[in-house]
Parts: structure tokens; C-alpha cells; sequence
């Protein structure tokens, strides 16, 4: 078999075979969530264009209609967000400069990149995430808003993610952040941009980020793991959702073997440790745990946890779902610790 077909049928969907695996039951209040989301009659993305597909309720959507049926506010007064331009890889991008209201100077910065298989989703979707944990680290955040395919094929997305990383280091001192103390963090497809860009600023000798999170990152090209096989069927996030993803970032199938896709393939050494979620019902489940693993037999250090009763998407629904805080704390606490390691004042 040629690498094409190897690529082209690890990306074939699920058989009625491989979608025999009884798949794990969320806790309730990730239950909540996903019935909220059912509720708002979304069509499945698979059979949609990306156009039309933009345009479908979102997981966040879903926590917001919850937060408003059960009288939840958000506390928006502790950390502030601007929208500006930046410089992509081929022209300007936005982006959204998150910075928490304390009197700090100098805070630590840190670069992140949301999910939605590089062909959905916004800064607007993934508000949560970088808001929340720039008031946990009292750092500034810059979300990215890179560009989409299939408008912008492969690797497009991942161009405009290294371009804004060395924009932040150059702009840093503009917003209020120290450039010496430089993190990534990202979602999905944002988590596998954000372990691309560690690793092009360390083949490119450039400064590389102090820390990586990666919550339930896109890292490998095999959609016959475990994972995929369990939770093929999964919401909000299912196996036919990933092959249409890729299927839209990709120009050709054998894109998939490269290894800023199939990250399971890449060189990690010399990288600065890093932070992995995943959660239990979610196809990307495995793959994110064998990127913990290898990252680690390479020198990495790792801290990397899995919650379980909670899919994918769950980690910015933290005014709903307890697991979420939990892991946010997680991912803020290592932030923290790896910005404090490299203070002037704990050198």
C-alpha cells in the first residue's frame, strides 16, 4: 500500500464494525450541557459547508443559555480584552489582547490559539478560555484568530500561529507584558498550533515559550485508535466531524503524515515542559495521551491528566462544569509555576 492510500484510509470514517464500542456516558452536568446543545437543533457539521457550518449552534452557545436559565453571571470586571490587528503570515489577522485589571506590571504573556479544526469557530466562540485563565496567571493573553480553510488550506493555519508568536515577542513591552516571559496554550486545533509554533521557534532559534498547554490537541493522523473506535459517535465532537475537518485543511491526503499534523511523528527535545488535558469522551483522547507519552521518552516533562464524564469542548465551561475549573486550575497552576521559575527576581 502507497503512503497516499495509508493516509487516505486512516482518515476513512468509522465501519459499522468499529462503532460497535459502547461509548462513555457524560456527568451530569456535562449531560446538561450537551442536552442544552441538542436542544438548539444544530445539524450535524459533517453535512454542511464551511460556511454553513459557521453558522451552527456552539458548545458555548449551549453554556451560555445554561448560565442564563440558572441565573449565572459572568464576572466580567476583573479582566478587560481589546481587539486588534497583528501580523500573519500573509497579511494583517486579529486578534484579542485579554488583560486582567490588577495594578501587575510587566506580566507575563502568554500566545494562545483556539480550536474548531482549523475551519470553525472564533475568538468569540473561545472567549471563555483565555479570559478565565489570564485572571488565574494575572497574565496577558493574545488569542489569535488565524486563518480558516477551507478559504485557507493546510498550512496556512499554521503559518499565521508562528508569525503571531514572533509578533508577541517583538510587541511584548506594548502590551504591558515582558517578552523574556512567554508561554502558548491552545484548544484542539489550537493546542496542535501551539506545539508547532515551540517547535518552529526552536528549529528557528528564536526564543522559545517557557510552557505549552495543549488541551485535547489534535496530535496524531490514526482515526482507528482506541479513542476514536469508543467515541466515534461522540458530541460535540465525533469521527465523522474530525475526517470532515481534514478533509477541508488538507489539500491532499498525504498532508496528513506531515508531522505538524501527526505530531506523534515530531522531534520534541529541547522543548520546555508542558501541560496536556484530554477528557474521556472525545475520539482525540489517545492521541493526546500517546503525545504526553512520547514528549516525555524524548526529555519533555509532562504533566498530563484525563477527566473523565466530560468530551471534548469542556475545558472553557467552567461556570457549568466543575471538571473544567479543576482543569483550568491545572493548566494556571503550571503557568504560573514555569513563569515564576523564570522571573528576574528566581533566576
Amino acid at each position: 500500500m502507497n503512503l497516499v492510500s495509508k493516509v487516505t484510509l486512516s482518515f476513512t470514517i468509522a465501519s459499522s464494525a468499529s462503532l460497535a464500542f459502547a461509548a462513555d456516558k457524560p456527568n451530569a452536568q456535562m449531560k446538561a450541557v450537551l442536552d442544552e446543545l441538542a436542544a438548539k437543533g444544530g445539524k450535524p457539521i459533517e453535512t454542511l459547508s464551511a460556511e454553513e457550518a459557521r453558522k451552527q449552534p456552539t458548545p458555548a452557545d449551549a453554556v451560555k443559555s445554561l448560565m442564563e436559565k440558572r441565573k449565572i453571571k459572568a464576572d466580567t470586571t476583573k479582566v478587560t480584552s481589546e481587539d486588534i490587528m497583528i501580523d500573519g503570515a500573509s497579511g494583517k489577522i486579529a486578534a484579542r489582547v485579554y488583560k486582567p485589571t490588577t495594578r501587575s506590571a510587566n506580566r507575563p504573556l502568554v500566545v494562545y490559539f483556539h480550536g474548531g479544526g482549523f475551519v470553525i469557530a472564533t475568538n468569540d466562540t473561545y472567549d471563555a478560555t483565555p479570559r478565565s485563565l489570564a485572571e488565574m496567571t494575572d497574565a496577558v493573553f493574545l488569542s489569535v484568530e488565524y486563518r480558516k480553510a477551507p478559504e485557507n488550506k493546510f498550512p496556512a493555519a499554521h503559518d499565521d500561529a508562528y508569525a503571531a508568536y514572533q509578533w508577541a515577542l517583538k510587541n511584548a513591552v506594548s502590551l504591558g507584558a515582558d517578552p523574556t516571559r512567554i508561554a502558548v496554550a491552545g484548544e484542539s486545533a489550537g493546542g496542535n498550533l501551539a506545539l508547532n509554533v515551540a517547535i518552529k521557534a526552536r528549529d528557528q532559534g528564536i526564543k522559545i515559550p517557557l510552557h505549552e498547554v495543549l488541551v485535547y490537541p489534535v496530535a496524531g493522523n490514526d482515526m482507528n485508535s482506541s479513542s476514536y473506535k469508543e467515541e466515534a459517535d461522540a458530541k460535540p465532537l465525533s469521527k465523522p466531524m474530525m475526517a470532515w475537518f481534514v478533509q477541508n485543511y488538507m489539500k491532499t491526503p498525504a498532508e496528513a503524515m506531515d508531522v505538524r499534523i501527526n505530531l506523534l511523528g515530531a522531534n520534541f527535545k529541547g522543548l520546555n515542559p508542558a501541560t496536556i488535558i484530554t477528557a474521556q469522551i472525545d475520539p482525540l483522547r489517545s492521541e493526546g495521551k500517546g503525545l504526553a507519552e512520547k514528549m516525555e521518552k524524548q526529555g519533555v516533562k509532562v504533566n498530563y491528566k484525563n477527566y473523565e464524564g466530560v468530551t471534548h469542548e469542556f475545558f472553557g465551561m467552567a461556570a457549568v462544569v466543575d471538571d473544567a475549573k479543576k482543569a483550568q486550575k491545572m493548566a494556571s497552576d503550571d503557568l504560573k509555576e514555569a513563569f515564576k521559575k523564570n522571573s528576574v527576581t528566581g533566576r
